[in-house]
């Protein structure tokens, strides 16, 4: 299953529905082409795809088995859809950094071989710590000791894009700071506290 949350991103709407690229119109686009560089232009174009949707969405993981039937991977108007073992393919590409000629690590498989529920980096974890720190500088949080919940659900970051994350993002993000020095992370599961520097 899909996690999201209630929280839309700041200021959008909610209910503005998604707006699918062009491509996804295209019927040969739903069918991984062979010809290599035709491949890579189309999992650049489905990375781009599946991170928007995500982003529009609020969601950080995806089930790739409730997924794959839903308007993400099926152009129910043009009774076209990619299959299970292609969404695959392009979610490993997505995993991989651009030296290896990937997506630039912008998916990570949450259970290894099976395959099954995938992080989708809208904003990799580097990506939101950076927004953080940003944060804490601007609002005069340092050395201020934050709980993980008013980081996520506290008036003071309703304006800001990571306010109702999902938690293990959140976490993701902070052990980034305090590999950086930025950020001290105490407590246990459910109770954790931050402090930043």
């Amino acid at each position: 299953m899909a996690t999201t949350t209630t929280h839309p991103p700041p200021g959008t709407d909610p209910s503005t529905p998604f707006r699918f690229p062009t491509l996804y119109a295209y019927p040969p686009f739903f069918s991984l082409q062979p010809n290599t560089t035709i491949r890579h232009s189309q999992f650049q174009h489905w990375s781009s795809l599946i991170r928007s949707w995500c982003r529009h969405h609020r969601l950080f993981k995806l089930s790739l088995v409730d997924a794959i039937d839903g308007p993400l991977f099926r152009n129910a108007e043009l009774k076209k859809q990619l299959a299970l073992a292609d969404a695959r393919t392009v979610l490993d590409w997505m995993s991989r950094g651009d030296e290896d000629g990937g997506g630039g690590r912008r998916a990570e498989w949450v259970d290894g071989l099976a395959k099954t529920v995938v992080w989708i980096w809208w904003r990799r974890p580097e990506e939101w710590a950076a927004l953080l720190a940003e944060w804490v500088e601007n609002t005069g949080q340092k050395n201020v000791v934050l709980t993980l919940y008013e980081l996520l659900e506290g008036e003071a970051t309703i304006s800001q894009e990571w306010h109702g994350m999902d938690p293990g993002v959140m976490m993701r993000s902070l052990n980034v700071l305090v590999k950086q020095g930025k950020a001290q992370v105490f407590g246990g599961e459910g109770q954790e506290g931050v402090k930043f520097f």
